[in-house]
């Protein structure tokens, strides 16, 4: 399946850029990060430490174990704090 993959704040500066489209075979949000970690060693710094990111699934939180059938986006993002 193709997703679209975005990334927001530090995670796009690591990167290098917002958003890609990825053809996967992940069941699940740990196993995309697995395979994204494996694409290079900006991917895998990015998402080396997974307590400071915050993920969306369709623009919706979800956890790391979240199920990808039928998803169309995923978004990876530092934890936000309001005041």
């Amino acid at each position: 399946m193709a997703l679209d993959v975005l990334y927001f704040a530090w995670l796009r500066e690591r990167i290098g850029h917002p958003r890609e489209r990825i053809e996967t075979q992940a069941a699940t949000v740990r196993e995309l990060v697995a395979q994204l970690s494996a694409m290079d060693e900006w991917h895998a710094a990015a998402l080396a430490d997974l307590s400071a990111v915050r993920v969306a699934v369709d623009q919706e939180l979800a956890d790391l174990d979240a199920p990808l059938a039928g998803v169309r986006e995923v978004a990876f993002f530092p934890p936000m704090t309001g005041g």
